[in-house]
């Protein structure tokens, strides 16, 4: 019975929220819910007497735990009928209203259009529901993705060239992740199977260099060569950008829903989509990372900031394919990596990725 007036005054938080947008329920809704939290008031306390005498009946062994729920019961229904009488004497449409939300969140339903919660702020009952959305609203939405991705360096002969051995640098499955917060939205109409994506990311890329050396800045060169200072346990360069996508997802097996008469692409089912895009980004930050002992020390951790060698803007172009939430793709950038300053055999990063984590707000 708590729940059913808690639900009460729910529907009351609701619609004085929707008159907010309709000026002209404003001023009525000041008079309803004042006059509705004085039904509630009053019943409430009625209700808990008759309560606390069914408990003290069941404690003191006068009746068995099924007289118990079923005096319960009763008294819940007798005061939800009574404050269900009281709201039909304030206005016809609120009533309609509230009883509308008091079925579908409380008596019958299991799968809520708005959830209710009680804040403490100054004791009083807070509104934090969410409408339910319809079809219409999953065809825009904002998601927040993780890529796990693996950078090879090729040429600008050989583009495409993945593993190349004569890589300075190590070719790994994984050594670049993503973060990228976007907006997704549908072109065209509800049933259209085009989306455009627009995004802010950040691009950590990390370079090792093969056979025991490291990178090192020299006469104004970023080189790789031997190191000599210890017995080398980690190395490598950090490559850190924030960059802007723009992508297109095109939906190749659409699956559909009807609403309300009107058919929506059902963007709530898992579809096979293409992906394809271009992306631009800055270069924040690049470090050279080395660990190594020596016969002093069993750790010892140096950090050099990179001042050449390194390109300062990044942009290149995605092809991707996914299913769900799970999306594998390619990522070519066209400017390169490194610059003239950087004594390296290849300068363009390759990527390949599989996006695994995404967060829809």
């Amino acid at each position: 019975m708590k729940t059913k007036i808690t639900t009460f005054v729910a529907a009351f938080a609701f619609m004085y929220g929707y008159s907010q947008e309709n000026p002209a329920m404003d001023s009525q809704m000041k008079i309803y819910s004042n006059k509705i939290d004085s039904i509630l008031v009053s019943e409430k306390s009625k209700m808990n007497v008759e309560l606390n005498e069914v408990d003290k009946n069941f404690k003191e062994k006068k009746i068995s735990s099924e007289e118990k729920q079923k005096q319960r019961t009763e008294i819940a229904t007798k005061y939800e009928q009574i404050i269900n009488e009281k709201v039909d004497g304030e206005k016809g449409n609120l009533e309609e209203a509230t009883k509308e939300l008091v079925k579908n969140t409380v008596i019958n339903s299991h799968d809520p259009k708005y959830k209710i919660g009680l804040g403490t702020y100054n004791g009083k009952l807070r509104f934090f529901g969410k409408k339910e959305k319809t079809p219409k609203d999953y065809l825009h939405s904002v998601r927040l993705s993780m890529s796990f991705i693996g950078v090879n360096l090729t040429s600008k002969d050989e583009p495409f060239r993945f593993y190349s051995k004569d890589s300075d640098v190590k070719n790994t499955v994984y050594n670049s992740v993503n973060f990228s917060l976007r907006y997704e939205d549908q072109i065209g109409g509800y049933e259209s199977p085009i989306f455009y994506r627009l995004g802010l990311g950040m691009r950590n890329d990390y370079y090792t260099p093969k056979y025991g050396k490291v990178f090192s800045q020299e006469d104004q060169q970023l080189i790789v060569n031997e190191f000599t200072k210890g017995d080398l346990k980690k190395t490598g360069l950090y490559n850190i950008y924030v960059y802007v996508p723009v992508e297109f997802r095109f939906v190749l097996n659409p699956k559909y829903t009807e609403y309300q008469g009107v058919t929506y692409l059902d963007n709530r089912k898992s579809q096979l989509s293409l992906v394809t895009g271009i992306y631009g980004g800055v270069r924040t930050r690049s470090t050279i990372y080395n660990k190594y002992s020596t016969e002093y020390s069993k750790k010892i951790v140096e950090r050099e900031k990179v001042m050449q060698g390194v390109n300062d803007f990044v942009c290149g172009a995605k092809l991707g394919i996914g299913y769900g939430g799970f999306n594998l793709f390619i990522q070519k950038d066209f400017t390169s990596t490194f610059n003239n300053n950087a004594d390296l055999k290849k300068k363009y990063a390759l990527q390949i990725g599989v996006e695994i984590v995404s967060v829809d707000f």
